[in-house]
């Protein structure tokens, strides 16, 4: 080798130490954000009850299959895509000849996780991905030319892992990270802009009606307080915000469960995901043919009170031939190795034959 050969070589660089058995941070377990890479790692996490970082860990995916009956030949749409549990499970009761429709307002993930089922196997002919909201479910079926419906379809409300994990999106008050909350990175403004447009009163109502916070109005006005003091940036700024009106007598559980409802409070507002939901259920009975079958996921109670208003009212106008006549929850089994699926509450309907 010649000086000039040695001169023009790449310095070398150690590899980075990986820290313990589950890093704290984010950006250091990548182990967990590359599965192919040591698979090992994924089975150890998942088998302490935990969600790999950087995946998702779709819920109820047996009781969604048998609610939903999907076989081959038919079309179904799963609306709210993210890492693609739900879809794949779907996918392969629809092999050979069936398609899904998958969509997702995150642009973000959605790359992501058309790659990885592309690389399961599934082309362009039996998977047709759009990154779209699910309010926006009717003009997706007319753009793929699918005026005549569906024969089932899915929608998994709420935020996924990856949104939740990753302190870059900001969704958090676990980690600190930019103020930002936005399902749709490219779109609407960030959580941070949207308290600098909102006054005390304005956050209170929203701390109440997305998050049934009973301090609404003493929260909001701290809120309020420090972002006069200096502009609320990051969540740990926001998370110390809320902190401090809340009582001194509160244990660690409850602090963090209070401001675990206001940054959900705060979320929903942001990504103004109760409209949705509303446009998303009005356009619903429309997007199934007679004897389709919906299944609907949702984690909040604003949700699953739309959700079941919704099928109550379509079972009595005629719409919904059959739906659930309670709420299902996840078994203690599912919910002892998954907790996040702990909130979860699925709902389902037939739509009528006779339309």
């Amino acid at each position: 080798m010649t000086p000039d050969d040695s001169s023009s070589s790449p310095p070398f660089k150690r590899r980075i130490r990986y820290r313990g058995t589950h890093p704290r941070h984010f950006e250091d377990k990548y182990k967990e954000l590359d599965p192919q890479r040591d698979p090992d790692t994924i089975a150890k996490v998942i088998a302490s009850g935990k969600t790999p970082a950087g995946q998702h860990r779709p819920i109820m995916v047996d009781e969604i299959l048998q609610y939903l009956t999907p076989q081959d030949g038919q079309r179904g749409a799963d609306v709210t895509f993210g890492y693609g549990g739900h879809s794949e499970a779907l996918l392969y009761k629809l092999r050979p000849e069936g398609q899904l429709l998958a969509l997702d307002v995150d642009a973000v993930q959605l790359p992501k996780t058309e790659a990885r089922l592309r690389g399961l196997g599934f082309g362009a002919d039996t998977l047709i991905v759009q990154r779209s909201n699910f309010a926006g479910i009717l003009h997706a079926l007319t753009k793929i030319g699918w005026d005549d419906s569906l024969d089932f379809l899915l929608a998994d409300l709420g935020l996924s892992s990856m949104q939740i994990d990753n302190p870059a999106r900001g969704f958090s008050y676990k980690h600190d990270g930019p103020l930002d909350m936005r399902m749709n990175p490219e779109r609407g403004i960030r959580a941070s802009d949207w308290i600098a447009r909102h006054n005390s009163n304005d956050i209170a109502k929203t701390l109440k009606k997305g998050g049934d916070e009973t301090r609404s109005v003493r929260i909001a006005e701290a809120i309020i307080a420090a972002h006069t003091e200096r502009p609320l940036t990051t969540t740990r700024q926001l998370r110390r915000a809320i902190e401090t009106a809340l009582p001194n007598r509160l244990n660690d559980e409850d602090r963090a469960s209070t401001v675990a409802r206001c940054f959900q409070a705060i979320r929903i507002a942001v990504n103004e995901e109760f409209s949705a939901l509303e446009a998303f259920l009005r356009q619903l009975p429309d997007c199934l043919r007679p004897g389709g079958r919906v299944a609907i996921l949702s984690f909040h109670s604003g949700e699953d009170r739309r959700v079941k208003h919704h099928f109550r009212d379509g079972l009595r106008s005629g719409l919904y031939a059959q739906v659930s006549d309670h709420v299902i929850r996840p078994t203690p089994q599912e919910i002892a190795s998954n907790p996040r699926a702990a909130p979860a509450k699925l709902r389902w309907g037939v739509r009528c034959t006779d339309y």
